[in-house]
């Protein structure tokens, strides 16, 4: 982490004009890891596609409670 803090423009140009991963390390161990835009919206893409159909087979099992149950349910 310190050399990504004294090396980040470097860093960014990589990922910007290179296309590259970084994966930015603490104690040797992979902690998070700065990816080009595209690879970021890919994720978020794939993510709601998986929401979505969670969201459809809840739909079609019928198991679902009205807004007003959760609410009780949830003490608001």
């Amino acid at each position: 982490m310190t050399d990504a803090r004294h090396n980040f423009t470097e860093i960014a140009n990589e990922v910007i004009f290179h296309g590259e991963r970084v994966y930015i390390e603490k104690n040797h161990k992979p902690v998070f890891a700065i990816v080009p835009i595209e690879d970021a919206e890919a994720l978020e893409a794939l993510e709601d596609k998986i929401d979505i159909e969670l969201a459809r087979k809840a739909l079609k099992s019928g198991k679902f409670i009205s807004l007003g149950e959760l609410k009780k349910q949830l003490g608001l």
